[in-house]
């Protein structure tokens, strides 16, 4: 009887779906909050798109450059672990088997089966290193492409949630008016976020939609209330 092939789907894109919330999340909430807050101090348009804009520019360029020095250095720093276990295992194979060893033990397996375990990987210096990369360290080699990667990534979505809190500013419409609805469109964009958010991670989306719009409604309102006071 021919039998289904079993295909595991897993969600593999973390890093990319962190970077957007690292970019989309501020940037909702800070545009947002000096728009707005200068929306109380001055009456016009003009001042607060170029406001705005310039913070989006400056914010997006800063954003990123962190998340681009962030990901070089978690690759820097797998290298370096990766050198002093190379290191280990050719001065201390022995005390190196028996954490393979140990590590072992914690899945289960006796102390024969991983010491089998740890012999043939000793005959295999590459892997060795790998497998205590992995299981001891709990490190994996980062995409070399990560850092440029996680700099566009987190920029490209701070740029997009910071026009929408300024979009209705672009109308020709009072400005309390636009601080109106720019604090609608903030927090629609917020749930949506949070629910698509939700749907790539498997959690409950509209759980996700909910927590979004609290966590980010609460962090644009008190970025407004100390652009409020600075203006």
């Amino acid at each position: 009887m021919p039998q289904t092939p079993h295909v595991e789907k897993h969600f593999t894109a973390s890093g990319t779906v962190r970077d957007v919330v690292i970019g989309m999340s501020d940037g909702l909430t800070v545009p947002f909050a000096l728009a707005a807050g200068l929306a109380g101090a001055v009456a016009q348009t003009d001042l607060i798109l170029t406001a705005g804009l310039a913070e989006i520019a400056a914010g997006s360029i800063a954003m990123g450059l962190g998340g681009y020095l962030a990901a070089n250095s978690d690759r820097e720093h797998f290298f370096s672990e990766r050198r002093r276990e190379q290191s280990e295992v050719e001065r201390m194979p022995e005390r190196e088997e028996q954490e393979v060893v140990d590590v072992l033990k914690n899945y289960g397996l006796a102390e024969p089966e991983g010491r089998a375990i740890a012999k043939a990987l000793r005959q295999r210096p590459e892997a060795w290193i790998d497998f205590m990369m992995r299981f001891e360290l709990g490190l994996e080699e980062p995409d070399p492409r990560r850092a440029l990667k996680s700099a566009l990534t987190i920029a490209g979505a701070y740029i997009a949630g910071g026009l929408i809190p300024l979009s209705p500013y672009f109308f020709a419409i009072p400005i309390l008016e636009a601080l109106v609805w720019s604090v609608v469109a903030t927090l629609l964009a917020l749930g949506v976020f949070g629910y698509i958010k939700g749907l790539f991670t498997g959690t409950r989306a509209w759980r996700s939609a909910l927590q979004t719009v609290v966590v980010g409604g609460l962090a644009a309102a008190a970025a407004f209330g100390i652009a409020r006071f600075i203006a």
